[in-house]
């Protein structure tokens, strides 16, 4: 069964649950029909149905029976008793959590045996079809779940799959990632004005300086450091900003900022 045949719901409608759908419906993956979508707003659902033609079911577990794959898009928080409820239809389903900081094993605490499961973590950029996406390998998977997993996050960017304990890794890299490119857009649109630019402009350069950078990286496979040296002329003036970032520690800081979030998260994930 391709994924264009299988029936894929949503236990949650949120930021996250929006952009799967959207990715998957517009790019033709899987057809409007074959999505379903439960969640405690009512209002909500009727928004989804009206913008992007799928299907609302009227409660989590009938939604869960009519599924081949279940993406719980839910808070963390309240993810414990929606596997609660849904419990008694998920054996020989495919469930994909999305749910930051929850292990696959404290899933399964709350899932029977048979209810096969992948852990994902998707960043925020998903909401623009930019996404970077973790997929952890699991035990008790059927052939072609991994590859279904990938093709549905695919849909909102790109997908990697790992082992569960690097999890906390990508939290610490691409989960709290977006931030701190967020935090270097506003130093150098800040930059920008400081040498007599209006904020505007100042954030239009930003803005599309980092976006076309990354494109520019992704489309030609060149390392960052190739990219570096090919602006960098003798004597210039990239090569003088850089000297600067340098002298401020902005490579170290980066790394000790990835590295502390890692730390963060793995807190988190023992209840410190």
């Amino acid at each position: 069964m391709s994924i264009q045949d299988k029936r894929i719901g949503f236990l949650g409608g949120g930021n996250i649950g929006e952009a799967l759908i959207r990715g998957l419906t517009k790019t033709g993956l899987v057809p409007a029909e074959h999505v379903l979508v439960g969640d405690v707003r009512g209002e909500r659902l009727e928004e989804l149905r009206r913008l992007y033609g799928v299907l609302v079911a009227p409660d989590n577990v009938t939604l869960v029976r009519r599924a081949d794959v279940v993406i719980l898009a839910v808070k963390p928080q309240t993810l414990r008793e929606v596997l609660e409820e849904i419990a008694p239809a998920t054996p020989g389903k495919l469930l994909i959590s999305v749910a930051a900081g929850v292990a696959t094993g404290e899933i399964r605490r709350h899932v029977p045996p048979g209810t096969r499961l992948i852990r994902v973590m998707p960043n925020t950029p998903a909401l623009v079809l930019q996404g970077a996406t973790a997929i952890a390998r699991a035990s008790g998977l059927a052939d072609g779940d991994l590859d279904t997993a990938r093709q549905i996050f695919e849909a909102v960017g790109r997908a990697v799959v790992l082992e569960e304990e690097m999890m906390d890794a990508v939290t610490g890299l691409s989960g709290s990632g977006p931030a701190y490119i967020a935090l270097v857009v506003e130093a150098l649109a800040d930059g920008g004005v400081r040498v007599g630019l209006d904020r505007k402009t100042a954030m239009t350069l930003a803005m599309q300086t980092v976006l076309g950078t990354a494109r520019l990286l992704i489309d030609t496979g060149m390392h960052p450091g190739q990219l570096k040296d090919m602006v960098s002329s003798p004597g210039g003036t990239t090569i003088a900003g850089i000297h600067t970032l340098e002298a401020g520690g902005l490579r170290r800081t980066l790394i000790d900022a990835v590295e502390r979030a890692t730390q963060r998260s793995r807190e988190l994930g023992e209840g410190r």
